[in-house]
C-alpha cells in the first residue's frame, strides 16, 4: 500500500516532466477524457498524502492511489493503465489500480499542503492544534487522519507509536505534552527514514513493530488487533507502550 514517502519518490522521478507538453494520453479511465490532456503543458506536479496532482493551464488531474495503486515511469506493465501520459521528450507516466479524476481550481487551491508530512511547508504546530481539538480521538486513528498527517499510512502509524512507546488505544487528550509533541515530530521523522530505506530497498529490514510478532524491547509477543474507527491492523507491546486514558 503506498504511503507518503512512496509518492515523494514518484515526484522526484517525474521532476523532468514539468514544463513539457503532453503529446499522448490514454488508459481505461472513465472519469475524464484523456484526450483533453493532449497539448496541455505540465505546470507543476504535487503530492499530498496518497494524491498525485498534475497541474496544467486548463485543468488539474488528481490521481488517488487508494490501497493498491502503483505506477511506472518510462515503462509499462502487462496490463492497461488507468491513465497513461506521454510527453514531448518521449517520457511517460503510467498509473494503475488508482482513481483518476479532474478537480476544479477551487478544490485544488483548498489543499492544505502544511498537513503533508513530506512537504517543505509541513506545520507541526498546526498538527498539534488539530489534535488538541479532538481529545477523544485514539492515537491509532489520529496518525491515519489525512487532514492532520497527510501521507502517514499503517506502517508509519505502527512504527511511530512503538518508537514513542504509546499504546494505540491512548486518547490524544490524555497524552502528556512531551508525548503529543513526540507523536507529531516522529510522524515526520519516520516518514523521511521510510523514504531513505525505501530508496535503498531495505525498508522491511528496519521494521520494529509492523507485521512483527515479538517486541524487540521486551522479548514478549506483540498484540495484533484491528483498532479504532479505521479498523487497521495494529502491532503493539502491552508492556512498553503505555496506554494513556
Amino acid at each position: 500500500m503506498p504511503e507518503g514517502p512512496s509518492l515523494y519518490i514518484l515526484k522526484e522521478q517525474t521532476a523532468r516532466f514539468v514544463g513539457q507538453e503532453i503529446v499522448h494520453a490514454g488508459g481505461n479511465v472513465r472519469a475524464l477524457d484523456p484526450q483533453r490532456l493532449v497539448g496541455q503543458r505540465i505546470l507543476k506536479l504535487h503530492t499530498w498524502g496518497k494524491h498525485f496532482l498534475i497541474e496544467m493551464p486548463d485543468l488539474v488531474v488528481r490521481i488517488h492511489f487508494l490501497l493498491f495503486g502503483t505506477y511506472r515511469i518510462d515503462e509499462d506493465r502487462d496490463k492497461v493503465p488507468r491513465l497513461s501520459v506521454k510527453v514531448a521528450d518521449g517520457g511517460e507516466m503510467n498509473f494503475y489500480a488508482c482513481a483518476v479524476k479532474e478537480i476544479d481550481r477551487a478544490t485544488f487551491e483548498a489543499y492544505d499542503f502544511s498537513a503533508d508530512v513530506m512537504s517543505e511547508t509541513w506545520d507541526p504546530k498546526r498538527a498539534r492544534k488539530k489534535l488538541r481539538a479532538d481529545p477523544g480521538m485514539l492515537a491509532c486513528d489520529a496518525l491515519l487522519d489525512q487532514d492532520i498527517f497527510s501521507g502517514v499510512g499503517n506502517i508509519i502509524k505502527n512504527e511511530v507509536l512503538f518508537r514513542i512507546r504509546v499504546h494505540p488505544l491512548s486518547t490524544v487528550g490524555a497524552l502528556p505534552a512531551p508525548k503529543l509533541r513526540a507523536l507529531v515530530d516522529e510522524a515526520r521523522q519516520y516518514s523521511f527514514d521510510f523514504l531513505e530505506w525505501k530508496k535503498q530497498w531495505v525498508l522491511k529490514q528496519h521494521w520494529l513493530a509492523h507485521a512483527k510478532t515479538i517486541c524487540p524491547r521486551c522479548d514478549i509477543p506483540f498484540t495484533k488487533a484491528k483498532l479504532g474507527k479505521t479498523q487497521r491492523r495494529s502491532f503493539y507491546c502491552e508492556r512498553c507502550q503505555k496506554r494513556y486514558e
